[in-house]
C-alpha cells in the first residue's frame, strides 16, 4: 500500500527493521532510511551531505532534497518528500537516469575538489557566487 506521509524519527543508528511511514535520520552518521513509499517493502537508504541528499525539518516534518529515484529497485518509484508528504514524480527514461547519475557524480567531484582549495580561495568563490547568483 502506498505511503502518503512520513513522520520523522531521529536516531543514532538506523534500525534493522524499518516501519512504514517513518523516515529515520541519523545526523551523527549522515544517513537516512525509510521503506519505499510505493509499498513494495524495500529499504531506501540515502546519504546526507553537501554532495548528497539534504534533510530539513519544519514543525517536526521532514523534507528531503533532491527527489528519491529508486531506479535500482523493481518498482522504480520516484517521489519527493516535502514537509512529510509524498509527492509522486514521473518515471525517468534510461537516458534520464544516466544523465542524473552523471550530474550527481559531477556534483560530488566539484564538492571534493573545492575542499582541496585553500581557505581564501573558497571565500573568494563564495563571494563570487553570491554576485553571480544575483543576476
Amino acid at each position: 500500500m502506498r505511503t502518503s506521509t512520513l513522520v520523522l524519527n531521529r536516531v543514532t543508528f538506523l534500525p534493522k527493521e524499518l516501519s512504514a511511514g517513518v523516515l529515520y535520520v541519523s545526523e551523527e552518521y549522515k544517513v537516512a532510511g525509510h521503506l519505499c513509499a510505493c509499498g513494495c517493502g524495500n529499504k531506501v537508504i540515502v546519504p546526507s551531505g553537501p554532495a548528497e541528499w539534504s534533510f530539513y525539518q519544519r514543525n517536526g516534518r521532514p523534507t528531503v532534497r533532491p527527489s528519491i529515484g529508486n531506479w535500482q529497485l523493481p518498482c522504480r518509484s520516484h517521489y519527493l518528500i516535502t514537509d512529510g508528504n509524498i509527492h509522486w514524480a514521473g518515471q525517468w527514461s534510461e537516458a534520464q537516469i544516466l544523465a542524473g547519475r552523471q550530474a550527481e557524480q559531477t556534483r560530488r567531484e566539484a564538492h571534493y575538489a573545492s575542499l582541496k582549495r585553500g581557505f581564501w580561495q573558497r571565500v573568494w568563490d563564495f563571494i563570487r557566487n553570491i554576485f553571480d547568483g544575483s543576476k
